[in-house]
């Protein structure tokens, strides 16, 4: 939310406030107690801390504790799976340099996991939340509404449909389980990051 005493678009070098005022954001700089915009955006405030931020217009999605992401699964380790960050749930475009991620699997659903099967397979789209964002991405998928959004049969790759509390393959149907997100789940054909697995 802008703050009124702000204006609502400011151009870099644009003059926010005093450091006594606000404590300098993403998106700022601060030079002798003088607190600037640094990219063209809306500012705002946080009030939890007294911060001032400029939001980009046109910005590079990037990703920060918190954010829930799309990421593919490339890799399953025996305690962890790595995934390619493929984009954040409030951009439809692509996380430049295709980011790394991890998730534990200890982070893969609430309880004890003993092994992946019947959580993740290589190539699924996963909807998971990010625990760090530095130096390296974790990443967790535990919370009910996190999880698989996009499979492929491991049989033959066609893309698989939820069929009861299992996924089939409408192509050659054998049956899989996965750990699913819950709720409704995005038509990531229609997301420019998605990529086929």
């Amino acid at each position: 939310m802008t703050d009124p005493e702000l204006p609502k678009l400011v151009l870099p070098g644009d003059y926010l406030g005093a450091a006594e005022q606000f404590l300098p954001g993403r998106g700022t700089y601060e030079d002798r107690g003088r607190i600037y915009a640094s990219v063209l955006g809306t500012p705002r405030v946080d009030p939890r801390d007294s911060s001032v931020h400029v939001d980009p217009k046109n910005s590079i999605p990037s990703v920060e504790e918190g954010d829930l992401v799309y990421a593919r699964v490339e890799e399953l380790k025996t305690a962890m799976a790595i995934c390619t960050i493929l984009g954040t749930t409030t951009s439809r475009r692509r996380v430049p340099g295709d980011p790394e991620g991890t998730i534990h699997i200890s982070k893969a659903k609430e309880g004890y996991t003993e092994s992946w099967s019947g959580e993740f397979a290589v190539g699924d789209i996963v909807l998971a939340r990010i625990l760090q964002s530095r130096p390296s991405v974790k990443l967790s998928t535990a919370a009910g509404p996190l999880g698989v959004v996009s499979a492929r049969c491991q049989v033959c790759h066609g893309l698989l449909t939820l069929g009861g509390k299992e996924l089939v393959c409408p192509r050659c149907g054998h049956h899989e389980r996965r750990k699913l997100a819950q709720g409704p789940r995005p038509d990531l054909a229609e997301r420019p990051h998605a990529g086929a697995a």
